[in-house]
């Protein structure tokens, strides 16, 4: 029985010892920081609310996409 009961006392130990070390080699991933607040703007024919730089400009205002665009100047 003292047999068994060192041998999971060791088991345990070299486990611990295992999952601390594999921790510790794994790259610690560097966070990217946070992006900057974008402008946002609205499409003209929807309505739906977009960042600035994705917009498509047009003549009454930006859009959304090219087919809103072409949809509300036509």
């Amino acid at each position: 029985m003292k047999f068994l009961l060192l041998l999971v006392v060791v088991w345990v130990a070299v486990w611990a010892w295992r999952s601390g070390r594999l921790a510790n080699a794994q790259p610690k991933q560097k966070t990217k920081p946070p992006s900057q607040p974008q402008d946002m703007v609205s499409c003209t024919l929807c309505g739906v609310h977009f960042p600035q730089a994705d917009a498509v400009p047009g003549r009454n205002g930006p859009y959304c996409c090219t087919e809103h665009q072409q949809r509300a100047e036509s």
